[in-house]
């Protein structure tokens, strides 16, 4: 998986010539060299993954190649899938030139452009679907196949942006889910990067389509979405929430008693949503109603905080030690000369002090000669964090709805229940590694003289002895057809009832 990851890199590198963007200003290769030298500095010294699943040689190259990119004057669009490629050959999912991150002129100038595909759309074994339709004459109803766009194939554009995504070591299904356009983030990926790979040279697409239970290709011409006109369902959604109780998650009781929680984000960190408090409150009352089971759907969630260590209380009887994961950082300190690249919510990362001790011998799956420390500040005890039962525990079945967006904190409760045989998952393989994740802590750097900002995280997760380079596998694997699309079934729900009735 490894080698073919890095050949489609080498195609997409190779084979693409980066668009401009009129307005994107001029960078001298000076400061683009001084922004590598900075970028290189940082990550060799600070980021706990980089030779999880690359070596120091094969790392070298890269950052060598990156160097290459740069070495001529260039817009900031090219320098910035410059370092973007980069960041996805780390082949870690927290790491990347964030579009939340990055400076507002940087984001007006990059990320707004009239270039939106005027539809949602999932990738099913590859065929680009559509999943809900913005056209103003109702063109793609859901279900709907785009095989070409502009005349090129949809394939071939989904083999290029895979040059971008981000995720965990051999996890390609994670990258493949991460170029969907859901509406679930204001800056989808897709969104961003295909007007910067395949310039838009007319102000119209092309599309070439196959409606549903058709095999009848038809060409058809549609207007592309502004930015604006892509966030207005986002906006319409916060504004409801915002009039109702301001929940971030969706609670209710199936017509057989059963409950259902979608929880669309753990990304709770700005919020002023009382969750633990709603949560807590939904689930005792499950618990009261003796409701025969319990679903709980984390499809499209990438995760954030550690929501699942709420819910897992409710579903034991004694206390479990979640995770044998070890947690180790690269430093002790940031070097001084660093520190003025690095902003962050937290200064203590900048110096972790006695909260990083010295491992007694080398820690078995970290990669070899790399010096680590542990982190005790956020691993105090010696086997894992410590969940102990709530008060009202709840005793019908569970059932996770899982898929490869899955990939921090949700990947993370998914290996949870299935280890701790908490419950079912349901769905398909989870983004994230079982090799550990990079994460926890993060240093936001911010290159000088191209203004760019790279993720930078601190924290690296390691098991205690070998084990796949791979997502959690669901204990029943359901898989979607454009067919199901097209008539709104949720084969997911469907088999999690299933499993209920028996």
């Amino acid at each position: 998986m490894k080698s073919f990851f890095r050949l489609s890199l080498a195609f997409v590198i190779a084979t693409t010539c980066y668009g401009q963007v009129d307005s994107s200003p001029v960078l001298k290769t000076g400061g683009l060299q001084e922004d590598v030298a900075v970028l290189r500095s940082a990550y060799e010294q600070l980021h706990p993954g980089l030779y999880r699943y690359n070596s120091k040689a094969e790392m070298d190259k890269d950052f060598a190649t990156l160097s290459r990119q740069l070495d001529h004057d260039q817009s900031l669009q090219d320098a910035f899938l410059a370092f973007s490629e980069f960041a996805a050959k780390i082949r870690c999912g927290h790491t990347q030139a964030n579009p939340f991150n990055q400076p507002k002129s940087l984001i007006e100038t990059l990320f707004k452009s009239p270039t939106r595909l005027p539809f949602y759309f999932d990738w099913l074994d590859g065929h680009m679907i559509v999943m809900r339709d913005f056209t103003t004459d109702h063109l793609l109803p859901p279900g709907t196949e785009v095989t070409r766009i502009n005349g090129v194939a949809a394939s071939v554009i989904l083999m290029r942006l895979l040059s971008v995504a981000r995720a965990d070591g051999a996890n390609d299904s994670k990258r493949v889910a991460q170029l969907a356009v859901n509406g679930d983030s204001s800056y989808e990926t897709f969104d961003l990067y295909y007007p910067m790979f395949f310039p838009q040279k007319m102000a119209n697409d092309t599309l070439l389509i196959r409606k549903p239970m058709s095999q009848k290709v038809e060409q058809i011409s549609v207007t592309p979405l502004t930015f604006e006109e892509r966030i207005a369902p986002i906006k319409r959604r916060e504004e409801q929430r915002k009039g109702g109780d301001g929940a971030l998650f969706f609670w209710k009781y199936l017509s057989d008693g059963s409950g259902y929680l979608k929880m669309p984000t753990w990304a709770l960190y700005d919020s002023k949503w009382n969750w633990k408090q709603w949560l807590n409150e939904h689930l005792d009352d499950a618990a009261t109603r003796n409701a025969s089971a319990l679903i709980l759907d984390l499809r499209g969630n990438e995760g954030g905080d550690d929501v699942g260590n709420e819910i897992i209380p409710h579903l034991i009887d004694q206390p479990i030690t979640l995770s044998s994961m070890r947690r180790l950082v690269r430093y002790r300190k940031v070097p001084d000369e660093l520190v003025p690249y690095l902003d962050t919510w937290d200064k203590s990362f900048r110096d972790w002090g006695n909260s990083a001790v010295d491992l007694p011998e080398a820690w078995p799956t970290a990669p070899t000669g790399v010096a680590y420390l542990k982190l005790a500040r956020y691993d105090d005890d010696a086997n894992g964090d410590i969940i102990k039962p709530a008060s009202k525990r709840f005793h019908g079945k569970v059932f996770v709805l899982i898929d490869a967006s899955n990939s921090s904190a949700t990947f993370q409760f998914a290996q949870n229940i299935q280890s701790h045989h908490l419950g079912t998952l349901i769905g398909q393989p989870t983004g994230g590694s079982q090799r550990g994740i990079n994460g926890g802590a993060f240093f936001f750097l911010r290159l000088a003289h191209s203004s760019i900002e790279m993720d930078l995280p601190l924290i690296g997760t390691f098991p205690p002895g070998p084990v796949p380079d791979a997502g959690v596998t669901p204990d029943i694997l359901v898989k979607a057809t454009a067919s199901d699309i097209a008539i709104g079934h949720d084969v997911g729900l469907a088999a999690a009832m299933s499993a209920i009735l028996k």
